[in-house]
């Protein structure tokens, strides 16, 4: 309970603990903020660290001369794109393993050949737009790699929606973050940044939920 409470302060308050973290440790958080993007997006256990907050934070935060906001877009963009490919090739190595448990409930054989059908013919638009949907992006590699996507067209995607994912909310950050109404209801604003990431994921959702149920015999 108090890691959940810990969590909802972090995300609603996240201008605050980011401005606290620039005050004690100074240049070095740039290395925290590459620490933290690529966990979120490289490890399928840590899918609650922040990340379009975190980016559109860091964004309005080097508007106000804390970061170069050129070289935290390289960074974080580089950790990201890293971040994925990490995750990429645990589920490459780890996840057949995973499928082969029978122990391990959902995950069976049948779902690995679906997966890997499903990424040869949506991988593209999937990598790309799941950069955009919080928890969806920690999983989309990972599973990726399960389904043994092949490295060539995933890294293209993973490169094309890192660096779209970065650039919008870091730079969107910079530009629109210190806004007198976005700057004096910050949390609001992140609010609202998490809810709107959400959009694609529910849409999908309902379309899968009132779409005729479809067979994989192909």
């Amino acid at each position: 309970m108090e890691v959940i409470k810990y969590l909802i302060d972090l995300f609603l308050h996240l201008d605050v603990h980011l401005q606290q973290i620039i005050a004690q440790y100074g240049t070095i958080t740039y290395i925290i903020l590459f620490i933290v993007i690529f966990g979120e997006t490289g490890l399928v256990i840590t899918p609650f660290l922040p990340g379009d907050s975190l980016l559109f934070a860091a964004g309005t935060f080097a508007a106000k001369g804390s970061f170069n906001v050129h070289f935290l877009f390289i960074l974080l963009a580089l950790a990201a794109v890293l971040g994925d490919t990490a995750n990429y090739w645990i589920g490459h190595y780890v996840g057949p393993k995973v499928f082969e448990k029978e122990k391990v409930r959902f995950l069976k054989k049948e779902y690995l050949e679906r997966t890997h059908k499903f990424f040869e013919k949506y991988g593209g638009k999937t990598i790309i737009l799941a950069r955009f949907v919080p928890i969806v992006r920690t999983f989309a590699p990972f599973v990726a790699g399960v389904g043994s996507m092949t490295y060539p067209k995933f890294i293209t995607y993973n490169v094309i929606g890192g660096v779209l994912w970065v650039a919008l909310f870091t730079y969107g950050g910079y530009f629109f973050g210190n806004i007198a109404i976005v700057k004096n209801h910050f949390s609001i604003a992140i609010i609202v940044i998490i809810l709107i990431s959400l959009i694609p994921g529910f849409i999908e959702y309902i379309k899968h939920k009132n779409s005729p149920k479809k067979t994989y015999a192909d």
